[in-house]
């Protein structure tokens, strides 16, 4: 997909990659560059379940709250495969 930049610096996301990133109006974007290309990044500010924003930290790339993290529950794993 090819967009044009306007006279301001702007470009519009597709529908299809907002859709895909679950980009909304008014969210933050990061953007960074490595390797001489612009990269842009969602910016989560919430609990990926409860959308609560208090006392969140990081699990593998995601915000999740101290709530949520105290109910993860995992299978456990058997010895004999």
């Amino acid at each position: 997909m090819a967009r044009k930049v306007d006279e301001l610096g702007r470009i519009v996301l597709p529908v299809e990659t907002r859709r895909l990133f679950g980009i909304s109006p008014g969210d933050a974007l990061e953007i960074s560059v490595a390797d001489g290309a612009i990269n842009l990044r969602k910016i989560e500010r919430s609990c990926v379940f409860c959308e609560g924003d208090q006392d969140l930290r990081q699990f593998k790339g995601k915000l999740v709250c101290a709530g949520c993290a105290g109910g993860l529950q995992f299978p456990e794993v058997s010895a004999t495969l």
